[in-house]
């Protein structure tokens, strides 16, 4: 391909790259219920084929995110969409429940990629695309969900669990042809070195503090065993940060964390994103319970992953409000109702949920908070950092991003454990609405963060005054 085709298609496939992230999604959620009757375990023990797959993704974001910094990009970018399709053939030719976990922890390593395009964009393309692509990619990889569900959904219902899988292979290897083909490789740029030490420590600490709470409800929540993984997992997350902060190459820069718009926007993400997973676990899986049991829908694998369309589609249709939001209110009052929105949603559901037309419009709502924050956030780290740190910045606002959403997913399953009847082992009622009430308080500590964190934005040189009042954060 000629360099200016290869320019023209570089956007598109930086695109279709996030969207994998999507399909690696859409295998999630709405499966589980299928999962479980497979394979024959329960609905906490099949919500493993998602949490571990995020958990996946938060210890891949800052490795792939670290390794983008340099002139190793491409190749890791080819790195990772590889791994991610050897991983669609593990669980598409899965024999039990474990090799299927082993195969979507495979395909998790492709949440990491989304940093790399962002990186990719900052770097390849004119600077008037940079900030309207930063902010596609974010929303792309989220957004794309809702057409990756019911797709995959309908794959499941017409032919098989393992047919899904092999969808995910054919987009993950059409990917990767087109960034062999399109994405050029990076020659400016000095060589970074990889903290494995930080990644082991992180990996530990999140496995740690991920298994306690989805096996509290089952092992005891005061039990040496969950009581030891959470102090394990706190201890090593201290010991986590104190290396990366000695670290000559860290894994992650935690001192960008010292901007208030940096830390506004990594703590909003980690709560929204445990507020996201906690909806989509519950809602999906709650349209299709029986009838019979006294509330849920009966409805299909094609129908659950048809409510996310509204989200999908709200969430693009926000982020492209995004320049004009951004003008009018400023990040720092957009993020803040953009939190307000999400905790409606959740409040929604848990007053409103005796039809499956609530649920659509649930999904909507989510779609309008997640799309304005998510769109808003990037470009706030962003222009807040070093531009040769643009990789780790990124990488670590999908590690709590995917932190986010480990959490809200064990944390579904942890509750509805917890609600759920002695006879038939199925959620209460009352379990999926306190799905919802949680994931409305969480949203509204996160609307608190929004707007007390960059109020504190220490003032800066007359030089940076104009780029404070394009972010917003002007006070």
């Amino acid at each position: 391909m000629n360099q200016p085709r290869r320019a023209k298609a570089l956007a598109p496939v930086l695109v279709l790259t996030t969207l994998v992230v999507s399909v690696i999604s859409s295998l999630g959620a709405p499966l589980i219920p299928t999962i479980a009757k497979n394979f024959h375990d329960s609905l906490t023990t099949a919500q493993w084929s998602l949490t571990v797959g995020l958990l996946s993704g938060a210890v891949s974001a800052p490795v792939m995110g670290r390794l983008g910094d340099g002139p190793r990009r491409r190749a890791t970018i080819i790195g990772g969409l590889a791994v991610v399709t050897l991983g669609g053939v593990v669980a598409a030719l899965a024999s039990s429940f474990d090799v299927l976990v082993v195969g979507r922890a495979l395909q998790g390593v492709g949440l990491g990629l989304v940093p790399l395009t962002m990186t990719t964009a900052r770097d390849e393309l004119p600077k008037d695309r940079v900030a309207p692509m930063i902010a596609l990619l974010s929303v792309s990889a989220a957004a794309g969900v809702g057409v990756g569900y019911p797709v995959s959904g309908l794959i499941v219902d017409q032919l098989s669990l393992s047919a899904a899988y092999w969808f995910g292979v054919i987009v993950a290897g059409l990917a990767l042809v087109c960034v062999v083909a399109v994405v050029p490789s990076t020659v400016r740029g000095r060589s970074v070195g990889l903290d494995s030490l930080g990644a082991i420590l992180l990996a530990a600490a999140l496995i740690s503090v991920l298994v306690a709470v989805a096996q509290g409800t089952e092992w005891g929540w005061g039990s040496p065993a969950v009581l030891g993984l959470v102090i394990a997992g706190f201890a090593l997350f201290v010991v986590w940060t104190l290396q990366q902060l000695r670290a000559k190459a860290p894994l992650v820069e935690l001192r960008l964390l010292r901007h208030p718009a940096v830390l506004a926007g990594d703590a909003c993400a980690t709560v929204l994103g445990v507020a996201m997973y906690m909806n989509l676990s519950a809602v999906t899986e709650f349209v299709q319970l029986p009838r019979s049991g006294g509330f849920g829908f009966s409805a299909s694998v094609v129908v659950a992953g048809l409510i996310l369309i509204p989200l999908s589609a709200f969430m693009l249709l926000s982020s492209r409000a995004l320049p004009s939001l951004t003008k009018l209110l400023g990040v720092r009052v957009l993020l803040t109702v953009g939190c307000l929105v999400v905790a409606a949603a959740s409040a929604f559901f848990a007053l409103f949920h005796g039809s499956l037309w609530e649920s659509f419009v649930m999904m909507g709502l989510l779609g309008v908070g997640l799309g304005t924050t998510y769109a808003a956030i990037p470009g706030l780290i962003v222009q807040s950092v070093p531009q040769h740190e643009t990789g780790s910045a990124m990488g670590f606002y999908q590690v709590v991003r995917y932190i986010g959403f480990s959490l809200g997913s064990a944390l579904a399953a942890a509750i509805l454990a917890s609600h759920s009847t002695r006879s038939t082992g199925q959620p209460t009622l009352a379990g999926y609405t306190m799905v919802a009430w949680v994931g409305a308080v969480i949203c509204i500590v996160a609307a608190v963060l929004a707007w007390v964190l960059p109020a504190r934005e220490e003032p800066t040189p007359s030089g940076d005054t104009t780029a404070r009042r394009r972010s917003g954060l002007s006070v």
